[in-house]
């Protein structure tokens, strides 16, 4: 801009946080507040390097981690969500969504300032995805601070199964919503499969199981807990029959380990398998596809059912 200032951005609709960022930024030498009414302008015109960029965690509409990703490859300015007071997690899944970080509301002067003078650095860039083709390590071996490195507890407790250490059901949801409009953008093939077993297995088998799944699965395969004794998997870029050969080498593996249930009884691995160009437009078509394939696999003894 010709006048020398730079620029804090404002994604809300609340206007009580937008005057409250004014107030806070009045008092600031080189600074004015500028409102975005939607993501979609950040987007299209993304902030320059050296201005500041505000997300309202109650902004309505999309996902505002989502849409933090999704704006990481595009704006190089200093970004952090609004959040409320004590949201612990805020911080490190913003940080793993490509923010530099959070602040809480109402802002002050004095929570502004430390977001200038304290982060001087762009908006971190998000992990690489392709990361080779086979997989060893266990998800909350991806889930690192971006700025040292080094595993983010923090993160690590608010998404991975303390069981499995596979991804837990709620970042599955969202991992569900993320990769289903991924495909659908890019008109690239996304596999969605339900693996499971009868009864209840300890957490040694638990473990067992988790490794065999890593072992059989590619470093962009999304691994998670459904519930007790299911799990769910996202395959992206691999059609139902790629997600079959991985199914069927799950089976195999566990039953060459002896893989067994609490009372003993050898796990019997029952899989059902969706895609999303069969389901439609509705990401809970795909989810819900593979549910019944898997209720049908299970019902016919074990095995693997494609819908």
């Amino acid at each position: 801009m010709g006048d020398g200032l730079r620029t804090i951005r404002v994604l809300t609709h609340d206007d009580a946080l937008l005057a409250s960022v004014r107030s806070a930024a009045s008092d600031l030498a080189g600074w004015e507040v500028e409102r975005v009414e939607e993501g979609r302008e950040l987007l299209d015109r993304p902030p320059m390097l050296g201005d500041l960029l505000l997300i309202d965690g109650w902004s309505r509409g999309e996902n505002v981690y989502e849409f933090c990703r999704r704006l990481a490859g595009r704006s190089k300015c200093r970004t952090f969500l609004v959040v409320e007071q004590g949201n612990e997690l805020a911080e490190p899944i913003a940080r793993f969504c490509g923010a530099t970080g959070t602040v809480a509301r109402p802002l002050t002067r004095s929570s502004l300032a430390a977001l200038i003078e304290g982060h001087p650095g762009p908006m971190a860039p998000l992990p690489s995805e392709g990361r080779g083709e086979g997989r060893v390590e266990p998800p909350e071996a991806l889930l690192v601070d971006l700025t040292t490195g080094a595993p983010d507890r923090e993160l690590i407790r608010a998404l991975i199964d303390p069981a499995t250490g596979l991804f837990n059901y709620a970042f599955l949801n969202y991992k569900l919503d993320e990769e289903f409009k991924r495909a659908r953008r890019f008109e690239q093939p996304l596999a969605c499969v339900m693996l499971g077993f009868e009864g209840q297995a300890d957490d040694a088998v638990l473990r067992e199981l988790a490794g065999i799944f890593l072992a059989s699965s590619r470093d962009t395969d999304i691994l998670g807990r459904f519930d007790e004794n299911s799990f769910l998997f996202l395959l992206p870029n691999t059609g139902p029959d790629g997600a079959e050969v991985m199914a069927q080498r799950v089976g195999e593996l566990a039953q060459e380990r002896g893989l067994q249930d609490l009372v003993g009884d050898p796990l019997c691995i029952s899989v059902g398998i969706s895609h999303c160009a069969a389901v439609g437009e509705r990401k809970e078509s795909l989810y819900h596809a593979a549910r019944e394939a898997f209720l049908a696999a299970r019902a016919d003894g074990g095995g693997v059912v494609v819908a």
